[in-house]
């Protein structure tokens, strides 16, 4: 039964992933890379060897990922978590904020996980492979190194352990987490500037936050916003300047036929 379980959680980990990581791909860096050229947030693009080893350590990721799951539903460890499956117990509202609350404490989380994965003592260990994506792909969403893999997924047993979830919400919150990965690694904003300039829009974490991220391996250690960063002052000083280069004039960035070849 656990045998079976273990590759019913890999393949559904690894079909979420081609299928959003792969569409995002394929608009981007295939499909319509130029129309979006503006958009691009480091104008040359990544080579071939580095999406094969960002699908590579994906794949491997999903090893670990499907194990937590596995012992996650076990007999030993589901009875003491706070996941239930009747819905009415908690009602449709319940789950809908549930979602939200499992997506604040995966941004809390991985900002001090993140952050401490960045000190000099555990760097290489844990988070090497992980930059090796200076400019990442869609595919670099869940690049991973093993122990990192094993960081990165711990999150799901805090959520199951702090707060009542629904089976349905930890779906819902696991297909989220993929778009918005994905979404992180892009290489594209596609955000509009009146969302990024919004009251609200101007906490969440963009595409080209964690871009920066990789590019310069300091500050921006947010995943789906930025509370954390203002707040202990990790933002990169020339974030609001390129966000906004991005999203105001995003033509004036074309890139040219010479560099679009690149792409492989």
């Amino acid at each position: 039964m656990e045998n079976s379980q273990f590759w019913g959680f890999y393949a559904l980990l690894a079909v979420r992933y081609m299928v959003i990581a792969g569409l995002a791909f394929l608009v981007f860096y295939m499909l319509f890379a130029s129309r979006f050229s503006g958009r691009k947030i480091q104008v040359l693009f990544p080579k071939r060897k580095d999406y094969v080893r960002e699908v590579g350590y994906s794949f491997l990721t999903f090893f670990t990922f499907a194990l937590v799951g596995v012992v996650l539903a076990s007999p030993a460890v589901l009875p003491h978590t706070r996941i239930y499956h009747r819905i009415a117990d908690y009602g449709w509202g319940y789950l809908a904020l549930s979602v939200v609350l499992a997506l604040l404490i995966h941004d809390t989380y991985f900002y001090w996980t993140h952050r401490l994965m960045h000190h000099p003592r555990l760097f290489r260990l844990f988070h090497l492979t992980h930059h090796r994506s200076v400019n990442p792909s869609p595919w670099a969403a869940f690049a991973f190194s093993p122990p990192e893999a094993v960081v990165e997924a711990s999150v799901i047993l805090v959520i199951a352990f702090l707060i009542p979830i629904h089976s349905l919400g930890i779906l819902l919150f696991l297909l989220f987490m993929t778009v918005y990965n994905v979404y992180g690694h892009l290489g594209y904003e596609v955000y509009p500037a009146w969302l990024v300039r919004s009251r609200v829009g101007r906490w969440l974490n963009t595409s080209t936050n964690h871009n920066m991220h990789h590019r310069y391996f300091r500050g921006n250690y947010g995943l789906y916003f930025r509370f954390w960063d203002e707040l202990l002052h990790t933002t990169h000083p020339e974030y609001g300047e390129t966000l906004d280069r991005l999203v105001r004039q995003p033509e004036q960035r074309p890139a040219t036929q010479q560099q679009y070849k690149q792409k492989g």
